[in-house]
């Protein structure tokens, strides 16, 4: 089985070319997280586990959702992470997930896509991401034939650089950067509830036609990058930014 979580769609194509290249079910554990559903999941002895980098791990809803969620078949476990640079030393809190689960780890893989974190960086015009989902492909390819050969992810990069990203920093991140409050919408928004459709942690509700953000955001960029009228900000850092999402390309 082949679970994916996703913001602006990276995680979703790598995860469905990996569940169509195996011939695995497909999962989203964002329409699970949704509806709060934790109900068993029949994996099989493969699991394929692809996410985005949040602070330099797997996102916290997604490490959440797999604690609270019973894997009763037990399985091999591989996770893919997506990120617009560098994963740190998150292969060393997945391989702690797997140990809680009883998951035999089979490593971590990074997959360097375009930039969706507006919030904080820029993300590509639509020709530069098509360059980069470009090079992702070989990448991609690899990670296939190492699952589909049932062997494990050769181990990522592991400085002290990584290490102090994915330990002391990624929570200051969690306390300090994860807000919803600067999010607005504009005159052009149309009220078209888009972004409460697409908001995970149904963090987002439409009043008098406009989205209100509550304090539950995992700064997924769901809202923002879909948004089809780019109605959306984040206070002044995305204002003059080019939105992404992968099906736009």
């Amino acid at each position: 089985m082949v679970l994916y979580f996703t913001g602006t769609g990276n995680s979703r194509y790598i995860a469905t070319r990996i569940s169509e290249a195996l011939g695995d079910e497909l999962l989203s554990m964002n329409d699970r997280i949704k509806a709060g559903d934790t109900l068993p999941v029949a994996s099989g002895e493969r699991l394929v586990i692809v996410t985005p980098t949040y602070a330099w791990r797997i996102p916290r809803i997604v490490r959440d959702w797999l604690a609270e969620t019973d894997f009763p078949c037990g399985a091999q476990a591989w996770f893919v992470m997506t990120c617009g640079s560098e994963i740190g030393h998150a292969a060393a809190y997945n391989r702690a997930l797997c140990q809680e689960k009883q998951f035999i780890y089979m490593g971590t893989a990074q997959i360097i896509m375009p930039e969706n974190y507006i919030a904080m960086f820029d993300a590509p015009h639509a020709e530069e991401a098509r360059q980069i989902v470009a090079r992702a492909e070989p990448d991609i390819d690899r990670v296939i034939s190492v699952i589909t050969a049932k062997q494990a992810f050769t181990p990522p990069r592991s400085n002290l650089y990584d290490r102090f990203m994915s330990g002391p920093v990624n929570p200051v991140f969690y306390s300090f950067f994860l807000k919803a409050a600067a999010f607005t919408a504009g005159d052009a928004c149309t009220g078209c509830g888009q972004c409460a459709g697409l908001c995970p942690r149904n963090n987002i509700t439409i009043q008098n036609g406009k989205p209100v953000w509550g304090g539950a955001c995992t700064h997924c960029m769901a809202c923002i990058c879909h948004c089809p009228t780019e109605a959306i900000e984040y206070g002044k850092k995305s204002l003059g930014k080019p939105r992404y999402h992968f099906e736009a390309l």
